[in-house]
């Protein structure tokens, strides 16, 4: 028999409570509702009120766990009376993963001898991924990669015009494929906003993208031209109080309207893009207006809280900007009362012309004939027609 001390019931009592691993972790959104309750999970009027939660996002593994289950006990607790509501989310979204560019350095089978991508069809070789970090625009830095293992410390390479290119393939981020980017690294380099940003700026949020760091810099770019809408190229804080022209004032509302439509229905990608049309417009028109700039500040607040909390701060505000009333667009600043037309000769555009939309047909017919461009491509021929279709296009058959 052996030795060892047995043990007893009463020492090690066994568990029975299987509960909270498996009901808990998938009903707590119904605890939510009622948490200082002694008597049930949820009473019936906190029930009633919440009734159930507006919008559950999780990645397709998650939610094939946690979510099936939860739509299992809901129904369980709906059935005997507990909660009002069949169903326990209104809308499911399962965000898209992001994927990665794996790549590759092409080995000679049985020597330590590397090809570059352009001419690895002329030698047997076997692929080997290789870090991330050691290429840049397709290019391998040798010697990190001859750094990076004792096995390639004396490795050769035979190039393309002096440089190895690899391959690339687009796989699951993962540490084994050597092409996981840490986020701390990219923190650091570019800051957490631009990071944000990026990510949302990759594609619709449903669909699984491939990451490109070589693209964050478009996003970097963006930020530092909308800090300097508020500051001189010394850095000195320059908004003014001076009321904003009726076109400063198209491009802000039109912003609002769009942010609020893509917010509503989560097309972050699109979102980032009209910030960044809408900051390359006041840039354009040199604005610096806190009447057009602080509404800006609030909308790009949750796409890029860092930034916009110190602009919020340096527009005179002693709160939060994430306490600040969303804004609301003006609808008499969405209707436009011009066209940039563009102009045509036999089919083809030619350049663009604005006039307003109220213009009559005749009188932009005679205004085109007579433009400085229009007589280039005319010479000295003959119009045998000119077609205006309002606010769609000029078309001048010679």
């Amino acid at each position: 028999m052996d030795n060892k001390k047995q043990t007893t019931e009463n020492e090690y009592p066994l568990e029975l409570n299987t509960m909270p691993g498996f009901a808990g972790s998938s009903a707590y959104y119904l605890r939510y509702m009622d948490p200082h309750n002694d008597e049930s999970l949820v009473s019936k009027e906190a029930n009633e009120y919440w009734k159930q939660v507006d919008l559950y996002v999780g990645g397709s593994e998650h939610a094939t766990g946690h979510l099936i289950y939860s739509r299992f006990w809901n129904k369980f607790l709906y059935d005997i009376g507990i909660c009002c509501e069949d169903e326990p989310f209104k809308k499911l979204i399962n965000q898209g993963m992001i994927l990665a560019y794996s790549q590759f350095v092409y080995r000679i089978n049985g020597t330590n001898k590397f090809v570059s991508f352009g001419l690895k069809d002329q030698y047997e070789t076997t692929p080997i991924h290789v870090h991330v970090d050691l290429v840049h625009n397709g290019i391998l830095d040798l010697d990190g990669f001859r750094k990076e293992q004792p096995d390639y410390a004396n490795a050769e390479f035979i190039l393309e015009e002096g440089k190895y290119h690899c391959g690339q393939e687009v796989e699951k981020m993962s540490k084994s494929k050597f092409n996981v980017q840490n986020p701390d690294d990219l923190v650091l380099k570019y800051g957490a906003d631009t990071l944000r940003l990026y990510e949302m700026f990759l594609g619709p949020i449903e669909l699984s993208k491939p990451w490109d760091t070589n693209g964050i810099e478009g996003v970097f770019r963006f930020i530092k031209k909308f800090w300097k809408l508020f500051h001189h190229r010394d850095n000195q804080f320059i908004v003014t109080e001076e009321d904003p022209s009726t076109e400063e004032l198209k491009i802000l509302h039109k912003t609002i309207k769009k942010i609020e439509e893509d917010n509503e229905r989560f097309s972050f990608n699109t979102a980032v893009s009209s910030f960044m049309i809408c900051t390359n417009e006041l840039t354009e028109l040199k604005c610096n207006k806190k009447k057009i700039l602080e509404p800006l500040v609030i909308l790009l607040s949750a796409y890029a809280p860092h930034i916009t909390e110190e602009l919020w701060s340096l527009l005179g505000h002693e709160t939060s900007v994430c306490d600040a009333s969303f804004p609301v667009y003006d609808p008499q600043y969405l209707i436009e009362s011009s066209f940039n037309y563009p102009v045509s000769f036999n089919g083809k555009t030619r350049f663009q012309r604005n006039f307003p939309l109220d213009m009559d047909k005749n009188e932009i017919e005679k205004a085109i004939l007579q433009d400085e461009e229009s007589l280039k491509w005319i010479g000295t021929n003959v119009p045998k027609k000119v077609i205006v279709v309002v606010g769609k296009i000029i078309n001048v058959v010679v």
